[in-house]
């Protein structure tokens, strides 16, 4: 797993890069209490405003606080995983966020995570069906009826339940997966290599389009509601607190401008508008 991820890690990041006129910056970190990680981070880009790939590997003894929230016997672990966010500077071009992981404990349980989410800010209908189909290709190529229920748990986790609403129109999540069955493994790797068959598309396709003034407050609005999420029930954001990361790797994934106005609301009628009903679980594949 720690091969794979280093060399998607590489993959991805050359493949972004290559729709852009800035390149990532790295920055190789190590935690105390063992492991570290090479974030790598993309800002002030003609198409990526800030985007993040970043890769850990880390290990040592498990806290009370981090047992309780993996649900797993205080012992010694390992975990391993990639984790990115790009958040585009066109309000055209979607929010994206991967994350692929393994943990394994010294009480001999492992386990795989991870998933693809999609958080648009206009509505390109035909965008979000080529972005699940992708996905679902993705999931029924490894394991045959799998997509369906890796979406529903995706529109659940994804939910803002103070506001009753997704983040984005979702994708797919997975988590405790057996880390000892094969077919596990290569679903999160599957998983991983689909991300730019994915998103770039929709990148490529949507960067160089026009876009007004509104377009851009509602996508600073949603933002808002992105780093609601991922400071109140983001499991990765939690746990890189709870287990003492790196603290610039963890908010990587907040976006770097946004728009917080009192009771906002978009102008009736408008794309934005009608963008919102899709912040619901909807059949897109």
């Amino acid at each position: 797993m720690d091969v794979f991820i280093r060399t998607l890690q590489d993959t991805i990041c050359t493949a972004l890069e290559s729709e852009d006129s800035a390149s990532f910056r790295e920055d190789t970190w190590q935690r105390p209490e063992g492991g570290g990680g090479r974030s790598r981070v993309l800002e002030g880009g003609a198409t990526i405003e800030k985007g993040g790939v970043n890769i850990s590997r880390i290990h040592g003894e498990m806290s009370e606080e981090l047992a309780q929230q993996l649900r797993a016997e205080r012992t010694p672990f390992a975990v391993c995983g990639l984790s990115l966010v790009i958040h585009p500077r066109s309000p055209r071009v979607p929010t994206t966020h991967m994350n692929v992981r393994y943990f394994e404990t010294d009480a001999g349980r492992s386990w795989f995570g991870g998933g693809i989410d999609l958080t648009p800010y206009y509505p390109h209908l035909e965008d979000f069906r080529q972005f699940h189909q992708v996905l679902k290709d993705t999931c029924e190529g490894v394991r045959c009826g799998s997509y369906d229920g890796y979406k529903t748990w995706c529109d659940e986790y994804f939910t803002i339940r103070h506001r009753q609403e997704m983040r984005g129109i979702g994708g797919i999540f997975f988590d405790d997966l057996d880390g000892n069955d094969p077919v596990n493994f290569a679903l999160v790797q599957a998983v991983g290599e689909a991300f730019l068959t994915a998103y770039l598309p929709m990148l490529q396709a949507r960067k160089d389009e026009p876009f007004t003034e509104a377009d851009r407050q509602f996508q600073l609005v949603r933002r808002g509601r992105y780093i609601e999420f991922n400071l109140v029930y983001d499991r990765g954001t939690l746990f890189g607190l709870k287990s003492n990361g790196r603290i610039e790797s963890i908010f990587m994934s907040l976006p770097p401008v946004v728009h917080y106005p009192y009771d906002w609301h978009p102008e009736p009628g408008s794309p934005h508008t009608d963008m919102i009903q899709y912040y619901q679980p909807q059949i897109w594949a």
